[in-house]
């Protein structure tokens, strides 16, 4: 389904924003508990195998990952951020490419490709298949893929404008302090709310609507864990596990709906397939 603006349109003007700039550039450790879990789940698997990263941008997760391999590619799409993380890390294969054709990257090489921060949510719902097919090819058989996703029913679906209200706090210094900041912030929210409000959508299994974070400068996909999976085995991966963001717990084949913020998704690109043995049962992590 075509969107009035091309989503990636939309994040080329966010990502020229100092304060979109700014917030890829802050140290941290890991987004959530989920995202830890996540990066638990493969690391022993994947330590010291050829490793990608996908939307590097400024760098901020390069030393969560190189944790778990030195044998390291990152690429984003955006030369400004990326070439932030070039100065900071001038060590590491660091490429201008697109997730949507990462043609100049080998087929079948990597043990591990990693898409965080929600950064598949970025790109049209067409283009996100796209994306998927891509990691397919890059991923040796048996590989993995990690990425986040938000989720439609969750509650960062359902924000509005009014979310930046302050939040109150019985001591008057830190509650005028966020006063203040909501006043300061709230016009230039508003504006960005207002204006994507025409590029909202419904779609059975996912929707596109503007997200809170930059302060409605994006607009994203949320999908649900129906769609979500759906969508991986029509690629051809098979689920190893499935994480929510906030307590970091696993979510199970048999969920069909959770409230979690976002989730972290992890798939493996089958081995060379073969037949059964007789009396034998192929079994598929979830």
């Amino acid at each position: 389904m075509n969107m009035p603006v091309p989503l990636e349109r939309v994040y080329q003007r966010a990502w020229r924003s100092h304060i979109v700039a700014r917030d890829f550039m802050i140290e941290k450790t890991w987004i959530d508990l989920g995202l830890a879990a996540a990066f638990d789940w493969v690391a022993d698997e994947c330590f010291g195998l050829p490793l990608l990263e996908i939307g590097v941008g400024a760098g901020l997760t390069i030393p969560l990952t190189t944790r778990i391999s030195s044998d390291y590619t990152g690429i984003d799409v955006s030369a400004r951020l990326l070439e932030r993380a070039r100065v900071r890390f001038p060590q590491l294969d660091l490429r201008l490419l697109d997730a949507r054709d990462m043609s100049a990257l080998a087929s079948d090489h990597y043990a591990l490709a990693v898409f965080c921060w929600n950064g598949i949510d970025c790109v049209n719902y067409e283009d996100r298949r796209r994306v998927l097919e891509e990691m397919y090819r890059v991923i040796r058989p048996g590989g993995l893929i990690l990425f986040s996703s938000h989720n439609r029913d969750g509650p960062g679906f359902r924000e509005s404008i009014w979310r930046l209200r302050p939040r109150f706090t019985p001591n008057p210094l830190r509650f005028g302090w966020r006063t203040v900041r909501m006043l300061w912030f709230f016009p230039l929210a508003a504006y960005h709310y207002l204006r994507h409000l025409r590029d909202g959508r419904d779609y059975d299994g996912y929707s596109v609507r503007a997200a809170a974070a930059h302060f409605f400068r994006v607009v994203i996909v949320y999908t649900t864990l129906p769609e979500q999976r759906r969508q991986l085995a029509s690629v051809g991966f098979e689920i190893d596990a499935v994480f929510g963001s906030g307590d970091g717990k696993r979510i199970y084949a048999e969920t069909q709906r959770s409230d979690v913020w976002w989730f972290h998704f992890i798939a493996r690109k089958p081995r060379l397939a073969r037949e059964p043995a007789s009396g034998e049962r192929r079994v598929v992590g979830v």
